[in-house]
C-alpha cells in the first residue's frame, strides 16, 4: 500500500509541477503579446490553469510579470482555486 501511495503522490507532484510551470509561462507570453498588441491568450484559459492545479504558477506569473493584477476576476478566482487545491491535497494525502 505504501508503494501505491508513493507512486501516486509522485505522479501528482510531477503533474502539478508541469501545470504550474505552464501557467507561469502562459502569463508571461500573454503579457508580452499584450505589449506588442498581438493576439492574446483568452482570459478563461489563464484562469483554467489555476482550476486544473496551476494556482501557484498563475499567482507567481501574475505578480512576476505584473499581468492581470488589476482585474478583480483574477485577484479573486486564482487564489480561491489555489485554496481549493490545497484543501483537496490535504484531504487526499492526510488519510
Amino acid at each position: 500500500m505504501k508503494d501505491f501511495l508513493t507512486n501516486h503522490m509522485t505522479a501528482v507532484l510531477v503533474y502539478l509541477a508541469i501545470v504550474n510551470f505552464a501557467a507561469f509561462i502562459a502569463y508571461g507570453i500573454d503579457k508580452r503579446r499584450a505589449r506588442k498588441k498581438r493576439w492574446r491568450i483568452p482570459e478563461i484559459t489563464l484562469i483554467m490553469f489555476a482550476a486544473v492545479g496551476g494556482g501557484v504558477g498563475s499567482l507567481c506569473g501574475m505578480f512576476f510579470w505584473h499581468h492581470k493584477t488589476r482585474k478583480l476576476k483574477f485577484l479573486f478566482c486564482v487564489p480561491c482555486l489555489l485554496v481549493l487545491w490545497m484543501i483537496a491535497g490535504v484531504c487526499t494525502f492526510a488519510l
